[in-house]
C-alpha cells in the first residue's frame, strides 16, 4: 500500500477527495449513496481514464470505497486513513515557542558561538511551525475541518 502522505500529495487527488466529500450523502436505509465517475469527471473537467486511475490509487490507500450496482461504480470518501496525517502533524501544532523565554536561557547558559547556532534553529523551527501550521489550516478548509 501506497504512502498516506504520497497518496494525498497529488493535487488531482486532494480535488477527487473533496468532490467526494461535498457529495458525500446517506439514503433513507443509512447507505451511502457515492458518487459516480462521470460526476467526478464532470466536476473536474478531468478525463474519464486520468479519474480512473486516481480513484483506484485512493481505493488501494483506502481514502475512497467503491459501490457496484449493476454496471455503475459510486465512490465515496473514507476519511479514517486521514487520521494517520492528523496524528503526524499533532505534535507540530502543539510546539508553543516563546522566542523571549527561550534567548533569555540560551544566553545565560551557552557561548556566543553556541547561541547563534541555537537562535538559528529556533528561527527554523518558529518557520516550520508556521508552514505546519499553514498546511493544517489549507487542509482543514479543503475537507471541511477545523483546524482548531
Amino acid at each position: 500500500m501506497a504512502d498516506i502522505f504520497d497518496v494525498i500529495a497529488d493535487g488531482t487527488r486532494r480535488d477527487i477527495l473533496h468532490v467526494l466529500l461535498d457529495r458525500h450523502s446517506v439514503d433513507e436505509e443509512g447507505t451511502v449513496r457515492g458518487t459516480s465517475v462521470s460526476e467526478i469527471v464532470t466536476q473536474l473537467g478531468l478525463s474519464q481514464p486520468t479519474v480512473s486511475k486516481h480513484l483506484k490509487v485512493l481505493r488501494e490507500a483506502g481514502l475512497a470505497a467503491v459501490r457496484e450496482e449493476g454496471q455503475h461504480r459510486y465512490y465515496s470518501l473514507d476519511s479514517a486513513p486521514l487520521e494517520a496525517v492528523e496524528d503526524w502533524l499533532i505534535p507540530f501544532l502543539g510546539i508553543d515557542f516563546d522566542e523571549h523565554d527561550l534567548s533569555s536561557e540560551i544566553e545565560a547558559h551557552l557561548p556566543p558561538q553556541a547561541r547563534q547556532v541555537a537562535d538559528a534553529i529556533g528561527h527554523v523551527a518558529a518557520d516550520t511551525r508556521k508552514r505546519v501550521s499553514s498546511a493544517v489550516s489549507a487542509v482543514g478548509k479543503r475537507f471541511g475541518r477545523s483546524s482548531g
